[in-house]
């Protein structure tokens, strides 16, 4: 009996236990449903897609660097001047552009300024650059020294960067390790031009060598002597990561489609002017996908995601194996690290491929916005059509009462004012707005800077551009100068392709099978993020040319589905239709498909 009782005791404790275990994963999940009625939200923006290239224009060589809310990227601007583009993301499509400095006439910089390189170094911005005199042996390095703290604004020459060989010098920038400054660079051996190695010298200053160099690397592998003589080492770019520190360069001709990126690993806690402390790895880190449609990859930069967490490559690559130093524009794809702290570039992505835009891109903060008076100026924010966008801002209100912020764009007060409604324990708030912008790359739009109880954290437009989501099946992205961004996505009803009737053959499209009626042709925005779990409309943009209303299928996380009409528009004509929608808090993915009529999708914006 004792025994059968001590049994009894147990099973009876051990089910109060389970029942308490199921009781507990119950609340949890329910607390979780609820979104941030009980606890914070983490929240990183909006996220969203976009694809390369990274501008229309070409822009070989790129180099990028991220501060203060802003990218800017130099590049080979066809060899006559050095130019900056600023954006408020990764893609300079819509971007600012300034020519900030021309050679004067009848100098040893005067002609083929090549790989201009972008830098803030030690509190100051600074640009190197290769140049000659119109004879290509005599390249050599040069820099720029910014007069302000604007990277767009004015520079002054600061002379020749050397050491004492004075040899040909090219694709040089400064690498900071450990409280020293160095200086990395692609240079001969002697006067010929047989191959291009890699060197190193210390600087005691962002102007000055102050050592010899160091030879780190000569293209002595196959794939780095493809298209030679001369063999290539060039392209320098610095990476960091957990204190490990990796030169990687581009070796291979780059006027072949064979230019590919190689690496230089330093051993942890070794002096980098010993050419012995680097390895280098056999094989490269990207080359040419044929596949992919990408030839020539090389001459990168490397830059940190806005909130800090990724790192990024930026390199030029181009279409056409025949393409040679044509074509040449920047492309963008994310860093990954392996187990052994290594670097990996994967396979060069499509111009198809969507890509998930950089962690904390599009979050404009307020550290980041101009004060003016008694307002917060948030600048540089695109827009390629005159529209009416979005906004989702970001703040605390401590008051306890419900207050009303004026809204204003380009100094035009908005509409209606926004509520800001109260927050708890100093969390963070959301409200939406709308705000009309003008075809322009600089629209500002400004908010109360001090309002009582109430601070401003940031703000961003939730837009998605429908060109930059996936396109699925024969559903495919075009150029659109009537539309926003860049472009739009049309789509047809599965198994019917866009030119459908008119002859068109879209059997190399899907490895020689037509489209069958079942298969699904849609476009597909992934990585879109919401704040807190609510109900949300989203405001799909789309031109429907035909003569009869056609039908929309709107399909949420591969789940819950609406169809919605489309009633005829004019030919790039976009109106909006609006769905709405209960979203829980984080990332969430919307597939659009053409039920019946052919479609032209514009964009999807989000608000609450």
């Amino acid at each position: 009996m004792k025994i059968n009782g001590k049994r009894t005791s147990i099973l009876l404790f051990s089910a109060c236990l389970l029942i308490a275990a199921i009781a507990a994963i119950w609340i949890g999940v329910d607390r979780m449903d609820k979104g941030t009625a009980d606890a914070p939200v983490v929240y990183n923006g909006h996220g969203g897609t976009f694809k390369n290239t990274l501008a229309e224009m070409d822009t070989p060589d790129p180099s990028v660097v991220y501060k203060d809310g802003y990218y800017y990227m130099t590049f080979t601007h066809n060899g006559a001047d050095v130019m900056v583009m600023k954006s408020r993301t990764l893609d300079f499509r819509q971007a600012r552009s300034e020519t900030v400095w021309y050679p004067p006439a009848d100098t040893a910089y005067s002609a083929n300024l090549w790989a201009p390189e972008i830098q803030y170094i030690q509190g100051k911005w600074y640009i190197y650059f290769a140049a000659d005199d119109g004879a290509n042996e005599n390249h050599r390095m040069y820099v720029l020294e910014a007069d302000t703290e604007d990277p767009m604004g004015s520079y002054t020459f600061r002379g020749q960067v050397k050491d004492e060989t004075n040899k040909w010098a090219i694709d040089g920038l400064a690498m900071e390790h450990e409280g020293k400054l160095y200086f990395v660079w692609s240079g001969w051996d002697d006067d010929v031009n047989v191959q291009q190695n890699t060197y190193i010298a210390p600087m005691s200053d962002p102007l000055t060598i102050s050592g010899s160099r160091v030879l780190l690397n000569e293209p002595t592998l196959d794939w780095e002597q493809a298209g030679g003589p001369p063999y290539i080492n060039e392209g320098q770019s610095i990476l960091k990561k957990d204190g490990r520190l990796f030169i990687v360069y581009s070796g291979a001709g780059s006027w072949t489609p064979f230019y590919s990126l190689g690496l230089l690993a330093l051993e942890p806690g070794t002096d980098p002017l010993v050419a012995a402390n680097w390895k280098k790895s056999e094989q490269p880190l990207l080359q040419m996908d044929e596949e992919a449609g990408v030839f020539g990859p090389g001459h990168n930069s490397f830059v940190a995601s806005p909130d800090g967490t990724e790192d990024w490559i930026v390199y030029h690559a181009t279409s056409g194996i025949d393409d040679g130093w044509n074509n040449r524009k920047a492309r963008a794809q994310r860093v990954s690290w392996n187990a052994d702290g290594m670097p990996e570039f994967g396979k060069p992505l499509s111009l198809d491929t969507a890509i998930a835009a950089p962690a904390g891109a599009g979050v404009i903060k307020a550290e980041h916005a101009k004060k003016a008076g008694e307002r917060l100026e948030f600048d540089g924010i695109p827009a390629t059509v005159d529209t009416e966008v979005p906004v989702l801002i970001h703040y605390r209100n401590t008051s306890g009462d419900s207050l009303s912020a004026d809204l204003t764009v380009n100094g035009e007060k908005a509409a209606a004012a926004v509520e800001l409604a109260p927050t708890k324990s100093e969390r963070i708030g959301y409200a939406y707005a709308r705000a009309a912008l003008t075809q322009s790359n600089n629209n500002v739009i400004s908010l109360p800077a001090e309002l009582a109880g109430v601070t401003i954290e940031a703000i961003e437009i939730p837009r998605y551009e429908a060109e930059n989501a996936q396109a699925v099946g024969r559903a495919e992205a075009t150029e659109n100068p009537f539309a926003s961004g860049w472009g739009v996505a049309k789509l047809a009803p599965s198994g019917e392709s866009e030119g459908a009737g008119e002859g068109a053959d879209n059997s190399d499209r899907n490895n020689g099978d037509p489209k069958s009626a079942s298969t699904a042709d849609a476009v597909k925005f992934t990585n879109i993020a919401v704040p807190e779990k609510r109900d949300y409309t989203l405001r799909i943009a789309v031109s429907n040319a035909g003569e009869q209303s056609a039908s929309l299928k709107v399909t949420i996380d591969d789940g819950k589905a609406q169809t919605v009409e489309v009633k005829p528009t004019g030919r790039n004509e976009f109106v909006p239709v609006d769905v709405t929608t209960s979203l829980k808090a984080g990332v969430h993915a919307i597939k659009l498909e053409a039920v019946t009529g052919k479609l032209s999708i514009d964009y999807i914006d989000i608000t609450g």
